[in-house]
């Protein structure tokens, strides 16, 4: 088993709060709130960290099932959209959007949709998401 660890700090209540996150490794430092989440504010909020663990999660198990199916060399660039939706209740995570493009030498489209879905269904963070996934793909040159 692998486990990782973030911590998340949040001084004051409501909109006047103000949160920092980091993640063990420090790679991610980084200021959050509701004016980083809601009014485009500097830092970052909990929707793009999910985007973005869903996109490197997604285009790295992309990558292996490539690799699984005999394909060496390529490059693969994943756009995560992720929907936050206002609901009775408050507040969820509705939809994941995934646009796949990618340079694969000797692939053809078929195989390579095949590929992809297969690695959107087996993705960790997609099985965590509990939300529509979809997944969009372009295989170039």
């Amino acid at each position: 088993m692998t486990t990782n660890t973030a911590t998340a700090r949040y001084e004051g209540l409501g909109k006047d709060g103000k949160g920092h996150v980091r993640t063990k490794s420090g790679v991610l430092d980084a200021a959050y709130g509701f004016g980083t989440r809601f009014e485009g504010k500097p830092g970052t909020n909990p929707e793009e960290m999910i985007a973005a663990a869903h996109a490197s999660c997604f285009t790295m198990a992309t990558s292996f099932a490539l690799a699984k199916a005999g394909h060496s060399d390529g490059t693969l660039e994943t756009t995560c959209r992720i929907a936050l939706d206002q609901q009775d209740d408050g507040f969820a995570v509705t939809k994941s959007e995934l646009s796949l493009t990618a340079r694969i030498p000797g692939i053809d489209q078929a195989e390579f949709e095949k590929l992809a879905q297969g690695a959107k269904a087996g993705c960790p963070i997609s099985k965590l998401l509990n939300c529509e996934i979809t997944l969009e793909t372009t295989l170039e040159g």
